[in-house]
């Protein structure tokens, strides 16, 4: 209702000008927009973006990673920074061949830039989709060389891989396993990985000697090289689990079997041609431990126990030797149960003669013959009946004696090679049966005591 008291004349009510306030409102909001814009760059507002490129040359990696979490704004004139000549020249930095600067720790520093970087990537691209990260990231790095499965000429004397490695772990930390398996399927993609796999364990050992390295060499130090074992096993999963065990095997043995000192390249032979040392099992070892542990969700007990008996004659049949030495590294857990599948499949001579060989790795290797006896003992318990257990016994002792009598033979046959291997293996051999039948002594005085 209109009022006209006091007056001589009808009040018209104030208008409200809708179309005008909303347009005021919205360039209200451009303007704020443009204003919070400039005010999540602070101080930097006011230097022209040349100049603001320059601040960060004087600026750690450490620092600017730190400068990317202010907001969002920085961050994207980060990303622009990055993909600048003079960003990449300070930060793609490239001595990967150059490891004795003066007052460096061997390659310690280019790791530790490596490090850094991937922190800052992390950040800098956290709100971006996995699949958009990767591209981004891919084209930051795709000029450098030594980043690629073959890009380097020199891989056993380059750090590339290695700052390859550290770079992806650092930016991958945290991520669930579909992000993971993305990352994977992209450097698989990348760098035709599956098609160079392929090639390796189908074809005739060492025929691809230096595929084979590079192989080997980008596995282990772009993907394997993790503090945490559950990461470790889920990129080896990543590795082995696309090819049937024959080539998991293969592959397994390319990884972590043993190369030779002067070129780096995987000595097949070593197996099979005399007893090996600790040095060259000990990568095979951890990685049956790392496959057979809790982290590897996707492997059974069945399945690493089939890839360690698959491994057994690659590329031939192991002498027996270096097939007990392997299964000493590899613990108690798989070493029983590796047993424990022969015995429960009737396999009692060639068991016997793996228990032998145990009881020798312990006498060379000065590990305590207890353990060859408990763990004889542990196997007797798998037999079902005691029928089964008398015979196996039978058999160690039938292996003991053949081996000695073989052993002998050769000793007075008198080929001798310069280390006289074979009066030393004899030797062994003797005190190796010695210590096992005191151990076996022991036990059972201690037994019969304990019944009085």
């Amino acid at each position: 209702m209109t009022s006209t008291v006091g007056t001589g004349y009808t009040l018209i009510p104030n208008r409200k000008y809708r179309r005008s306030n909303r347009c005021s409102r919205q360039h209200c909001n451009i303007l704020d927009t443009d204003s919070q814009s400039l005010s999540t760059l602070g101080y930097f507002k006011t230097l022209p973006l040349e100049m603001f490129q320059m601040v960060l040359n004087y600026l750690s990696v450490k620092d600017i990673s730190m400068l990317s979490m202010v907001s969002k704004t920085i961050s994207n004139r980060l990303i622009n920074y990055i993909s600048t000549p003079s960003g990449n020249r300070r930060l793609l930095l490239q001595d990967f061949h150059n490891l004795e600067l003066p007052g460096k720790t061997e390659g310690s520093y280019i790791l530790e830039h490596y490090k850094s970087l991937g922190l800052l990537l992390k950040r800098c691209t956290l709100l971006l989709p996995t699949k958009d990260r990767l591209k981004y990231i891919h084209k930051i790095l795709s000029e450098v060389s030594c980043f690629k499965l073959n890009g380097c000429p020199s891989p056993l004397h380059c750090l590339g891989l290695q700052c390859y490695g550290v770079f992806l772990q650092i930016l991958t930390a945290g991520w669930d396993e579909l992000e993971c398996h993305r990352v994977f399927n992209f450097l698989c993609e990348l760098n035709n990985l599956p098609r160079k796999v392929q090639t390796v364990v189908s074809s005739k050992p060492g025929s691809a000697r230096k595929l084979e390295l590079r192989i080997r060499l980008y596995c282990r130090s772009v993907l394997l090289n993790h503090i945490h074992r559950s990461d470790s096993a889920f990129w080896l999963t990543r590795i082995l689990k696309p090819w049937p065990m024959v080539n998991q095997a293969r592959l397994l043995y390319i990884i972590f079997g043993p190369v030779s000192s002067l070129d780096g390249h995987v000595v097949w032979q070593k197996m099979i041609e005399g007893p090996t040392d600790e040095t060259s099992l000990k990568g095979l070892a951890d990685a049956i431990k790392l496959l057979y542990g809790t982290e590897a969700r996707e492997w059974t007990a069945d399945d690493v126990i089939s890839l360690v008996d698959e491994l057994s004659v690659v590329p031939g049949e192991w002498l027996m030797e270096n097939n007990a030495r392997l299964l000493i590294l590899s613990g108690n857990s798989i070493c029983f149960t590796f047993m424990a599948s022969k015995a429960v499949n009737g396999r009692a001579v060639e068991l016997a003669r793996l228990m032998v060989f145990l009881a020798l790795v312990c006498e060379k290797d000065l590990y305590c013959m207890d353990w060859a006896v408990k763990m004889m003992q542990k196997v007797c318990k798998v037999f079902s009946t005691p029928g089964e257990r008398n015979n196996f016994l039978q058999c160690v002792e039938n292996a003991f004696a053949y081996m000695v009598m073989d052993m002998l033979q050769a000793v007075l046959s008198g080929d001798r090679d310069e280390e006289d291997s074979s009066f030393l293996n004899l030797f062994h051999l003797v005190n190796a049966q010695a210590n096992f039948h005191k151990e076996v002594l022991y036990l059972t005085m201690r037994s019969n005591s304990n019944t009085v």
